[in-house]
């Protein structure tokens, strides 16, 4: 038991340090697809690819080891839930990517931790979740860096600069956008989470089944000409193949008991509704759904 307690602490390790490596390179690697300053290819179609990545392994997975769920009873009641989660993170893992056209990587990576803060404010104001003053000043500090930084970086998006790093102000307003949403999804899932006894490989075939059909929707509704995989390259195979692996990472911590210090630190990009779960554990002490 003490073995295999370490042998699994040593992958929980590599998981968490993986998942860090992933979601730091995710707005570098958009930056490499640019081509002449702007996304060559759709959105939509990159989210559908990594749900439907996600979406076939949690299936595969199912089939492998959680067989006998295949005969579970489960109504639409339990099901629609999940739908309204897919479209917020929908519309954060799209959002992700036309930020990158207002923001250099480095800028967008440091001010995407203030949805910590959202995150932290909504879980206060709609869970009943009470925050210690060194907490609420830890994320008054985080709010006056991201404030500094981005004074430090913001410029006219009409004027060329040499500056490295920058920030439009519609970049400001994408950010804070991005960071209300992803605080609202994880309040969200998290109710959610409350509510279901179902296990994770089906709450995960739900989640991510809804993921590949909105984002679908999304396509063909703002798709102009070109085909599905247009402006493509190495660089979109692997952001597809990374993000679909971090989010089955996250669904995998979720049900891994960790210290709240180190779960609250990697945040999902390409949320399932592990990164609920991963985000709440900064609050330790709360009541487990």
């Amino acid at each position: 038991a003490s073995a295999n307690r370490v042998l699994w602490r040593g992958l929980w390790g590599l998981m968490l340090i993986l998942s860090v490596v992933i979601y730091g390179s995710h707005a570098p690697l958009l930056t490499q697809c640019k081509v002449d300053g702007m996304i060559p290819f759709s959105s939509t179609s990159v989210v559908v690819l990594v749900e439907l990545t996600k979406l076939v392994f949690s299936l595969l997975f199912l089939l492998t080891w959680d067989r006998e769920l295949l005969g579970v009873a489960v109504s639409w009641r339990h099901v629609a839930p999940f739908a309204l989660s897919a479209l917020l993170y929908a519309a954060n893992n799209n959002l992700v990517v036309h930020m990158q056209l207002f923001m250099d990587p480095s800028t967008y990576q440091v001010l995407s931790n203030l949805k910590i803060v959202s995150t932290a404010l909504l879980y206060s104001l709609f869970l009943r979740q009470r925050l210690s003053m060194r907490k609420w000043l830890a994320l008054l500090l985080l709010v006056a860096a991201g404030v500094s930084y981005s004074c430090g970086g913001l410029q006219d998006p009409g004027s060329p600069s040499k500056m490295q790093l920058h920030i439009t102000l519609v970049g400001l307003l994408l950010i804070s956008v991005y960071c209300l949403i992803s605080g609202l999804s994880a309040v969200y899932t998290e109710a959610i989470l409350k509510t279901q006894a179902l296990p994770l490989s089906l709450q995960n075939l739900f989640l991510y089944f809804f993921g590949v059909l909105l984002n679908l929707i999304g396509y063909f509704w703002s798709s102009a000409e070109g085909g599905f995989l247009e402006g493509f390259s190495s660089w979109v195979l692997v952001i597809v193949v990374s993000q679909a692996l971090n989010g089955l990472i996250m669904s995998v911590g979720r049900v891994q008991p960790s210290h709240p210090a180190c779960s609250g630190c990697v945040p999902e990009p390409v949320p399932p509704q592990a990164c609920a779960r991963q985000q709440s554990r900064v609050f330790p002490g709360r009541a487990e759904g």
